[in-house]
């Protein structure tokens, strides 16, 4: 599913890195070796049918490398449509 992040992510929480990560090794091989992090915050996005919704969403962060994966995890809260 494709989305488009508005604004800022708020509440940034790390809950995995280095080899706590599973995929590292994929990590590193698609993108290059870095110091990753797996991360996970909530936005506002727009999904692809033009609706707005706030979500928890969870990417890998590579020093250097930038966001990486992001996908949405869960729906939060009151949803604007």
């Amino acid at each position: 599913m494709q989305f488009k992040i508005l604004g800022e992510i708020l509440r940034i929480e790390t809950i995995a890195s280095g080899h706590g990560i599973r995929e590292l090794r994929r990590l590193n091989r698609a993108y290059g070796k870095a110091s990753w992090r797996k991360r996970k915050g909530t936005a506002r996005i727009r999904l692809r049918d033009g609706s707005v919704k706030l979500a928890e969403l969870h990417w890998y962060e590579g020093h250097g490398k930038g966001r990486k994966e992001v996908k949405i995890k869960k729906y939060l809260g009151k949803q604007n449509d």
